[in-house]
């Protein structure tokens, strides 16, 4: 008897430990399928659009979604997708991170907030290796030019580490930008890759081949802009 029931509680974990990590797949995709909707709204509105000269010298590329909710001390936590241009010149499969940011003052009601970071050297990404990236801290950022005002496009700019794209209003180009982190999410990568490996190995690495049909959208997208 005790034995039937080691095995009906072994069988039940295993069961859940399934459930778990099939939540953590369909968790992965409908990140994945957001963000490329939101690098899709963005290229489609010339007063948001990231112009071709920034896109053809990126790096790496992070879309982040967050809701903003709170009175005195605004917290804002969401999720995100990052890709690398890997050194043959290949963009690499998304890998999803969780984003936030907290700010002070009065906030009432709740806001979403939308970005694209366009990071453009080699350097930036692989800041995510230590767990968790602060963005205008741990590298300079500033809000980039948009298709509509592409002449403030200038090397200078274009040299900022991080050009931040973003939904919200009343920012300018050149602005510096001291906001918000980005942090690893590795075990619904793993869930969703089904491999051992993290972030480092499933951005820089060939460990996942054939790319899956539910990442292959956003990929050719992003290459695409960025061939």
């Amino acid at each position: 008897m005790k034995k039937i029931l080691s095995l009906l509680i072994v069988l039940a974990a295993a069961l859940v430990a399934r459930a778990d990590s099939d939540d953590d797949r369909y968790r992965f995709i409908d990140r994945v399928e957001t963000c490329e909707a939101i690098l899709r709204e963005f290229q489609a509105d010339p007063a948001r659009a990231i112009p071709a000269q920034v896109l053809q010298n990126a790096k790496a590329i992070v879309i982040t979604t967050q809701f903003k909710l709170g009175i005195g001390l605004g917290l804002q936590e969401g999720y995100g997708t990052i890709l690398v241009k890997k050194a043959d010149g290949k963009w690499s499969i998304p890998v999803v991170i969780r984003a936030g940011q907290a700010s002070v003052g009065l906030q009432l009601g709740g806001t979403r907030l939308e970005s694209v970071y366009v990071i453009m050297d080699e350097r930036t990404p692989r800041l995510l290796f230590e767990g968790r990236f602060n963005i205008g801290v741990d590298a300079a950022a500033a809000f980039g030019p948009h298709d509509s005002e592409v002449e403030k496009s200038n090397q200078k700019l274009l040299n900022v580490p991080v050009l931040v794209y973003t939904n919200q209003k009343g920012v300018y180009a050149g602005a510096t930008v001291k906001s918000g982190y980005i942090t690893r999410s590795d075990s619904i990568n793993r869930a969703f890759y089904a491999v051992d490996y993290d972030l480092p190995e499933l951005l820089y690495g060939n460990f996942v081949n054939p790319i899956p049909g539910y990442v292959r959208p956003i990929v050719e997208y992003v290459t695409e802009l960025s061939p």
